[in-house]
């Protein structure tokens, strides 16, 4: 018997099989030998949720939940959120390498350059009400975007993918600045090519009468950081999504509007939104001991705590408190990081959330920030589909590499009727509704 192998010893059938192992997992096709006559189909595996499957080989992002690590190409991400710029990391994660000097500038020029949007798209937006959640109209807008640039389809020719990548990266900005300025009645402001890419999407959201737009250095900077902190974070909803789209080999821009789709889901990318419900719930730093109480006792949860992926404190958490403080010192204290640091602070030294592995996620201060930066909630998961952009490109051109995908078809286990025969209209009857419907 091989060494790195399984035996699997079939009980109803008393055979014996060999399945190898490599890098930790075994193949799930593996097990199709696995049967009991040559009329049965063979073994197949059961994983509600991937909860313990693997479906893809990836090099881009490494995550060890259990010691609360996260590299972005094998460069842990505290490095990169101190040293580089959101386009740096963009290139990192898109190519495998840092930049040198002249491929960020040739970089930053390319993404620079694709940032305008066609007029006609411009009107689209225009089409939208005037209360239209700014996420449907980015997903909407994104997936437009297909028509305009019908060369997109060509998704093996590798330049043509790089033209689209660079077309995507340049424009969500944009399109994410519009549906803010949408929502509140103001004209659009057009890209400045002067500007990085978090003041230029800082300059076509807030300028107004002003002849120049000045960005707040520190503010450009904390939002930088958060695009790097949600640039990409392996194979979650949204990226899942993204290669499933993609598999068919449809376009990267209705595959990033079917990604955004997910990301728009309160269990994906709302969950900010549902920890400033939380700190508004508690109101003030006193009452944090006993909602604490109430969260312990059954009564509601404690939102921003605890990640499917992290039983340790999620190191993107520990980054963004300190962009936090950066952004409080030049807004003003939001009253909620009062009561954020003391829910923090009492949750970390409780045995209950102790032993349950309930540390701070991503989602505890990205939304306090974001609405000190003067966001709604509305806008929270369009600040998100922004970054994660770049993960959702970089996850669709590693799968179309990849020689083993092939278009996404799960399994599933029928549990349905097993064949009737017809039944006509004036025979049948009313019949109590089951569990089969």
């Amino acid at each position: 018997m091989v060494k790195d192998s399984l035996k699997i010893v079939d009980q109803r059938t008393n055979a014996e099989f060999e399945v190898p192992i490599s890098k930790g997992t075994i193949r799930a096709m593996d097990l199709r030998q696995i049967k009991t006559g040559p009329d049965d189909f063979g073994m197949m595996t059961y994983d509600p949720a991937f909860m313990n499957t693997a479906s893809c080989q990836s090099a881009i992002t490494f995550i060890d939940g259990d010691k609360g690590i996260l590299r972005y190409r094998g460069y842990p991400i505290e490095q990169l959120a101190e040293k580089c710029t959101f386009l740096e990391v963009a290139y990192l994660i898109l190519h495998g390498e840092l930049p040198t000097e002249t491929q960020l500038q040739n970089w930053v020029k390319e993404i620079t350059y694709h940032t305008m949007l066609h007029e006609t798209t411009k009107r689209f937006l225009e089409g939208f009400r005037y209360d239209a959640h700014p996420m449907g109209m980015f997903i909407s807008t994104v997936a437009a975007l297909s028509t305009v640039y019908p060369d997109a389809r060509n998704i093996h020719d590798p330049e043509k993918r790089r033209l689209q990548i660079a077309r995507l990266i340049g424009k969500v900005p944009t399109i994410a600045a519009y549906t803010y300025r949408h929502s509140l009645g103001y004209p659009y402001v057009y890209p400045e090519n002067d500007f990085t890419y978090s003041e230029n999407f800082m300059n076509m959201l807030w300028r107004m009468t002003e002849p120049k737009y000045k960005p707040n250095p520190a503010l450009s900077r904390a939002l930088d950081i958060l695009f790097i902190l949600h640039a990409d974070h392996e194979q979650n909803c949204s990226a899942n999504v993204m290669r499933a789209v993609g598999s068919s080999q449809a376009d990267p821009f209705v595959s990033v509007a079917a990604a955004a789709a997910a990301l728009s889901g309160p269990l994906h990318g709302g969950a900010n939104e549902e920890v400033l419900k939380m700190l508004d719930e508690i109101g003030s730093k006193d009452r944090v001991p006993a909602y604490i109480e109430t969260v312990k006792a059954g009564h509601g949860k404690l939102m921003g705590f605890g990640h499917r992926i992290y039983k340790n404190y999620d190191p993107r958490a520990r980054i963004i408190k300190w962009a936090a403080d950066q952004v409080f010192a030049a807004t003003g204290k939001n009253p909620k990081l009062e009561i954020a640091l003391e829910l923090e602070r009492i949750a970390l030294e409780d045995e209950y959330f102790i032993k349950r592995k309930l540390y701070p996620n991503v989602d505890f201060y990205s939304g306090i920030i974001y609405q000190a930066l003067g966001f709604k909630p509305d806008m929270f998961t369009v600040l998100f589909a922004i970054p994660r952009t770049v993960g959702w490109l970089a996850q669709w051109q590693e799968m179309l590499e990849d020689p083993e995908q092939k278009i996404a078809r799960p399994r599933q286990i029928y549990t349905g009727y097993a064949q009737r025969d017809f039944v006509p209209i004036e025979k049948r009857t009313e019949k109590t509704l089951t569990a089969k419907h």
